[in-house]
C-alpha cells in the first residue's frame, strides 16, 4: 500500500512554507503559500476524467443499447455509474478549497466561475432547444429555460432536468460557488482540528439525507435539491483544509481506491438515487487526498498519466455534451434497441467518438477563448502589478533575485509559478512520477489545482 510517509529528502508544500515564514502558525504559513498559488495536482484532473465516463456508462446503459448478456454486464459495470456525480461534488469542494486566495474577493472567484462553466452550459443549452424544437427533447416553457440559463432549475424537481439534462449538476454548483467564500473564512479559522469536525459532520449529514431521501416530507427526491447536496461539497472541502495544513493522515492511494471500489458496487444493494450517495462517499474522502498527497509527495499515481490528464482537462466539457448525443442516436437506433454485444459496442464506441470528438471542440473552440476573453481584464492588472516590483527595482539600480544566482526562485516568480495554465483544470506538468515531489520541493510552488 502506498504510504504517507514523507521521502527522507523531501518536504511538503505546506511544510516548506512554514519553515520559510519562522514567526507564523502553520495555518497562516500555508495561507501565505496558497497567496502564491497552491502546486497542481494533476492526478485529481484524471480521476475527473475516470468519474465522467462512469456517468457516460450509465446513460449508454440507460439507453438500452445492449440486450441480454451485454444488457447484464452494463447493468453491473455502470449501473452505479450515477455516484460520478457525487465524486465531482467532493472534489469541486477539495479543488476549490486547495487552489482558495485567502485575500480573493468574492466577486473575483465568482467571476473566475462564471468564465469556467457558463460558456459551455450555454452552447449546450442552446443545443438542447434545437433538439428539442427537431422534437427529440420536450420543449421547456420560458420559464423553465429562464430557470435554466440562470441555474437554478434543480431547485424544483419538475424542472430538473429541463434542456440539456445533466446541468441540473450545475445547479448545484452554482449553490456551492455563491456559499463558497463563506465556508473558505470559516474554515481558515478553525484549524485542522476543527476541519476535521466539519468534515465528519459533513459525512453524517450526508448518511442522514440519504436515508431520509425515500421518505422525505417533502414529496420529492432529495437528490437533485442543491441543499441536500451542499455536505459533499463541504466534505471536500474540510478535506482539502486538512491536507493544506500538512495534517491529513488518510490511507494511501491503493487502500482508497480498493474502497471506492468496494463501495461502487455496493450501490445496487440500497435504494437507487441519492442513497446510493452513502455507499461511495467514504471512498471518494479518502481516494481524493490521497490522489493530492501522492502529487505532493512524488509517489507513483496511475491517475497522473498525461492523457489521463488531457482527458481530464475536456471532461467538463464531456460530461455536458453527451447525453445530447445519446438522445440524438435514438433518433437513429430507436428506444430500447437491445442489439446484441457487436451491435452494441458499435453503437456505444460511435457515440463516445462523437461526444469526445464535441468535448474536445467545446473546449478549444468555447470553453478557453470565452475563459480568457471574460477575465482578460483581470490578467492584464495580475500582470501589470506582477512587473510593478520589478519595475521599481531596475529604477533604484536594484537587481531582482534570479533562480540562477543561487538559491530557489522567489514564490512570486514564473520560475516558481510555472508555464502551465491556470484555472479551471489546469495542465498537468509532463514530469515523471517520481520525479514529482522533488521537482516541486526543488523549485517551489507550482500552478493552482483544476477547478472544479
Amino acid at each position: 500500500m502506498l504510504g504517507t510517509e514523507h521521502p527522507p529528502a523531501q518536504e511538503t508544500w505546506t511544510t516548506a512554507a512554514a519553515r520559510a515564514s519562522p514567526h507564523t502558525g502553520p495555518s497562516a504559513a500555508a495561507d501565505a503559500a496558497s497567496a502564491a498559488r497552491a502546486p497542481s495536482l494533476p492526478s485529481l484532473t484524471g480521476l475527473r476524467w475516470v468519474a465522467a465516463l462512469l456517468v457516460y456508462g450509465l446513460h449508454v446503459r440507460n439507453a438500452g443499447y445492449f440486450g441480454g448478456t451485454g444488457g447484464r454486464i452494463m447493468t453491473w459495470g455502470f449501473g452505479p455509474g450515477g455516484s460520478g456525480v457525487s465524486f465531482f461534488f467532493v472534489l469541486s469542494g477539495f479543488v476549490l478549497m486547495w487552489s482558495a486566495r485567502p485575500a480573493d474577493r468574492a466577486f473575483a472567484f465568482w467571476r473566475r466561475r462564471i468564465a469556467r462553466v457558463y460558456p459551455v452550459h450555454l452552447v449546450t443549452a442552446a443545443l438542447a432547444l434545437l433538439m428539442a424544437y427537431l422534437g427529440m427533447f420536450t420543449m421547456p416553457t420560458p420559464r423553465q429555460g429562464l430557470a435554466n440559463l440562470l441555474l437554478v432549475h434543480s431547485w424544483w424537481r419538475p424542472w430538473w432536468q429541463t434542456l440539456d439534462p445533466v446541468s441540473w449538476s450545475l445547479a448545484c454548483e452554482a449553490f456551492f460557488y455563491a456559499l463558497f467564500p463563506a465556508l473558505a473564512f470559516v474554515l481558515r479559522r478553525l484549524g485542522a482540528r476543527g476541519s476535521a469536525a466539519v468534515a465528519g459532520l459533513s459525512m453524517l449529514a450526508v448518511l442522514a439525507l440519504t436515508g431520509c431521501d425515500p421518505h422525505t416530507w417533502l414529496g420529492a427526491q432529495l437528490y437533485s435539491l442543491p441543499a441536500a447536496r451542499l455536505p459533499e461539497f463541504v466534505l471536500g472541502a474540510a478535506v482539502a483544509r486538512t491536507v493544506v495544513l500538512g495534517r491529513w493522515r488518510g490511507p494511501g492511494l491503493e487502500a482508497s481506491l480498493a474502497l471506492t471500489i468496494i463501495g461502487y458496487f455496493l450501490v445496487p444493494q440500497v435504494t437507487s438515487g441519492h442513497p446510493a450517495t452513502a455507499c461511495t462517499l467514504l471512498g471518494f474522502a479518502l481516494l481524493i487526498p490521497a490522489a493530492a498527497v501522492a502529487d505532493l509527495r512524488g509517489l507513483p499515481s496511475l491517475w497522473r498519466h498525461r492523457r489521463l490528464v488531457r482527458l481530464g482537462e475536456i471532461s467538463f466539457a464531456f460530461y455536458m455534451v453527451h447525453l445530447l448525443v445519446v438522445r440524438a442516436v435514438r433518433g437513429l437506433v430507436g428506444t430500447n434497441p437491445r442489439f446484441g454485444v457487436p451491435e452494441g459496442l458499435a453503437v456505444t464506441v460511435g457515440v463516445f467518438a462523437v461526444s469526445l470528438g464535441l468535448a474536445w471542440f467545446l473546449y478549444e473552440a468555447v470553453e478557453r477563448p470565452a475563459r480568457r476573453l471574460l477575465l482578460r481584464d483581470r490578467r492584464r492588472t495580475r500582470a501589470a502589478d506582477a512587473t510593478a516590483p520589478q519595475s521599481r527595482a531596475a529604477e533604484s539600480g536594484a537587481t531582482p533575485p534570479r533562480a540562477e544566482q543561487g538559491g530557489a526562485p522567489q514564490a512570486g516568480t514564473p520560475q516558481a509559478r510555472g508555464t502551465q495554465p491556470c484555472a479551471p483544470e489546469a495542465r498537468a506538468p509532463e514530469v515523471p512520477a517520481a520525479q514529482t515531489g522533488t521537482a516541486q520541493a526543488r523549485t517551489g510552488p507550482k500552478p493552482a489545482a483544476p477547478d472544479a
